[in-house]
């Protein structure tokens, strides 16, 4: 169990350093919309989601109805629900309902793609040790980032917010280097996403939504192209 904890502790520290960076500008946003640091902090600590976050304090500062904020999070979050059938795959199938809550919790792009690129078990150790300091990094970025939003230059705050690309590209590039298919399968999502930014026909697609086309786009053609095939069991009866 400890030896589970401390290899996830040891995979989520670049996430915890590239989300210490991307939510800094998340708590000088929040900040310059009238959101406190406390209040700037609990939006961190529950809500695992850069874009999700940047489109509630958005909202919040416009002035936006719930329902708008509900909608608008829902659309954009709703990928995480795709990720977290995928990963439940991989999960012992003993894992009790209340743990896969808790991994279900801090399911981000960045540790759905080290879960499902790790070789080991994904057991509920590895996986909370995983998750502990991505949690601690986005939450502390976004306190630092509050209290010196009114320090900082706002280009700052507008370049720190380049590491997230940053880290998504430092997820998916490995991988794809050597496993080809994830390489043709982040390929069509790419080409997807091109086609619904400059196609006029496809204009209406918000953000949130493109993400869950392009997914499942690139994730059903990567499926029919790529098959895993099923292990079978060589143990004699």
């Amino acid at each position: 169990m400890k030896g589970h904890f401390m290899e996830g502790l040891k995979d989520g520290v670049p996430i915890a350093l590239g989300y210490l960076s991307v939510s800094f500008s998340v708590g000088i946003m929040a900040l310059k919309e009238g959101i406190n640091v406390f209040q700037g902090a609990l939006m961190s600590l529950t809500n695992m989601t850069s874009a999700g976050q940047f489109a509630g304090i958005t909202i919040i500062g416009a002035g936006g109805t719930l329902l708008e904020l509900v909608l608008t999070q829902l659309i954009i979050n709703l990928r995480y629900a795709l990720m977290s059938l995928s990963l439940s795959q991989k999960l012992p199938e003993e894992m009790p309902v209340w743990q896969r809550m808790v991994v279900a919790f801090a399911n981000t792009d960045e540790i759905f793609a080290v879960a499902m690129g790790h070789t080991g078990s994904l057991t509920f150790s590895y996986m909370v040790g995983m998750q502990c300091l991505p949690i601690l990094g986005w939450t502390g970025g976004t306190v630092l980032g509050a209290v010196a939003g009114q320090v900082l230059p706002p280009a700052i705050g507008s370049a720190l917010s380049l590491a997230l690309y940053g880290m998504f590209i430092a997820v998916v590039v490995p991988a794809a280097v050597t496993i080809r298919p994830v390489l043709w399968v982040a390929l069509m999502a790419a080409f997807f996403s091109c086609m619904i930014c400059y196609i006029p026909l496809f204009s209406g697609i918000s953000a949130g939504m493109s993400i869950i086309i392009c997914t499942i786009l690139a994730s059903a053609i990567g499926a029919l192209l790529f098959p895993v095939p099923q292990e079978t069991d060589k143990k004699e009866a």
